[in-house]
């Protein structure tokens, strides 16, 4: 009886501690509720957002350099993005952010091309120049409707 207890009480700590390490996982993966999110902010304003969504990736030469951390709309005509990028990579001022898409129908990001400008941009600065994303279907109904003119 007393032995039993000891194999009750060593599996009850092993799935503790597992469910611990789980928890971590997530919460550093995931970045669940901003603990865990490291890094600084920056902002960008796009005429569409394209699909992008909290949590779209952001990249430079194909390496992910941060996420999105917030989208909403701006004004009624705008999508601004709160952008989290790494410690440790530096945007320089005259940086351009453009919605791209993995694949041909994958997941929306985000793609930050550098300028030639040598200063960086400060933690909560705007990122001016942006490009939204090319919208399939505007393309195809003006493709339709230009030659039946």
């Amino acid at each position: 009886m007393q032995s039993y207890r000891k194999v009750e009480m060593t599996v009850g700590v092993f799935v503790f501690l597992g469910l611990l390490a789980i928890a971590w996982l997530a919460i550093k993966v995931g970045q669940v509720g901003g603990i865990g999110a490291t890094g600084y902010t920056l902002t960008a304003n796009f005429d569409d957002a394209g699909g992008v969504r909290k949590g779209s990736d952001i990249m430079m030469a194909g390496v992910i350099v941060g996420r999105v951390d917030d989208v909403h709309l701006t004004n009624n005509d705008h999508a601004t993005m709160i952008l989290r990028i790494h410690e440790g990579i530096k945007i320089s001022e005259d940086a351009f952010a453009s919605v791209r898409t993995k694949g041909i129908i994958g997941d929306r990001y985000i793609r930050i091309t550098q300028g030639m400008e040598e200063g960086g941009l400060e933690p909560g600065s705007e990122i001016e120049e942006t490009e939204s994303a090319i919208n399939i279907e505007d393309l195809i109904s003006k493709y339709i409707f230009s030659g039946k003119e």
